[in-house]
């Protein structure tokens, strides 16, 4: 049984992972079933299944040769969820600095991630992350 408390600890983990950029590690977080949920409507905007998300990992950090660093600012937990304020920098690939706030939400079944959704600055992902390109018009 995981409890409020321990699903902080899991969410701990999930960004020492990112930190360190250490794949296998945030991989191992994820429950089979697990998504990641990217909200708004950008290029890298989805719904995405363990299976995407594997295949897409690396890639992240491809984006940040010198890594991204993901700093907590609060976080609460009830039940089965954990809310997260969060903000990151990094050195991207096109040699601008990345700087975002985000809300995350983190769900969890046994201590494994089952739903990870992530709001952000969806214009600074655009700028930066997405050279300034924008999805098609629906």
């Amino acid at each position: 049984m995981t409890t409020p408390g321990s699903n902080k600890r899991q969410v701990e983990a999930f960004f020492d992972a990112l930190n360190r950029g250490d794949v296998a590690a945030l991989l191992d977080l994820y429950a089979e079933d697990g998504r990641c949920v990217t909200m708004g409507r950008t290029l890298i905007s989805g719904t995405f299944s363990k299976a995407q998300i594997t295949a897409a990992a690396g890639a992240i950090f491809e984006a940040f040769p010198t890594g991204i660093r993901f700093h907590i600012r609060t976080m609460t937990a009830e039940d089965d969820r954990v809310a997260v304020e969060a903000e990151s920098e990094g050195g991207h690939a096109s040699g601008q600095h990345y700087t975002n706030e985000y809300h995350f939400l983190f769900r969890f079944r046994d201590g494994k991630v089952v739903e990870f959704k992530e709001y952000m600055d969806t214009e600074r992902v655009t700028a930066i992350l997405c050279g300034g390109q924008r999805p098609p018009a629906a």
